[in-house]
């Protein structure tokens, strides 16, 4: 049997940010929650008014749980040298969901390289360290659809079983959006379904 991912680790919330000095240069390293690409650029343009002195916003991210997709940001430094030591630290305390920036003022001596690399994943994994890091469970969300005379044998699974209702409708066409813990999903849909006249449809997420 095919072994699912029902725990993933995270971050609560955005961070206040952390500064870290190599030679003059400051680096301000910031941590945030995402759950998706679209979040990132508004959160970076945020960051270069709040920095508008910095000379480069590099960042790197990781969204998805059973499916992962990643992203790293050298923002003008040299290639590989700012976005892949950020998204090796990601790595490294094995997060996901999470997008790391980190803003650079130039002190007026060259790190070089090797140099960037060093201070770019230091500030990340400063910036991670000062982070709320969570444990979350991976949730599946379904629709219930079924006629009013149903209702109370659907409640009445619904409050056995560990089960959110995320919202419902009722009327003589009942319909109720439910979310449930990955690992209980199978379960609950076997019982959903051994109700005649429910209609349980999977929701993506």
């Amino acid at each position: 049997m095919e072994n699912k991912i029902d725990i993933y680790k995270t971050i609560s919330k955005a961070s206040d940010g952390i500064l870290y000095k190599d030679r003059k240069s400051k680096f301000y390293a910031y941590t945030f929650p995402i759950t998706n690409e679209r979040e990132i650029k508004q959160i970076i343009d945020n960051l270069r008014k709040k920095h508008p002195t910095a000379n480069h916003v590099c960042y790197a991210w990781r969204v998805g749980i059973e499916k992962q997709s990643y992203r790293a940001n050298d923002d003008g430094e040299p290639n590989n040298s700012a976005g892949m030591p950020i998204y090796g630290q990601i790595k490294s305390f094995g997060l996901t969901n999470v997008l790391i920036a980190v803003a650079r003022i130039f002190g007026g001596t060259k790190l070089g390289v090797g140099g960037l690399i060093s201070a770019y994943r230091a500030a990340a994994q400063l910036a991670l360290e000062s982070s709320s890091i969570i444990e979350k469970s991976v949730k599946v969300n379904y629709e219930l659809s079924f006629n009013y005379p149903l209702l109370s044998r659907v409640m009445r699974i619904i409050k056995q079983n560990p089960i959110e209702i995320i919202k419902q409708e009722m009327s003589l066409d009942c319909t109720i959006e439910i979310s449930v813990k990955l690992i209980d999903a199978d379960h609950v849909e076997k019982n959903f379904k051994g109700i005649n006249g429910v209609s349980i449809l999977k929701l993506d997420n």
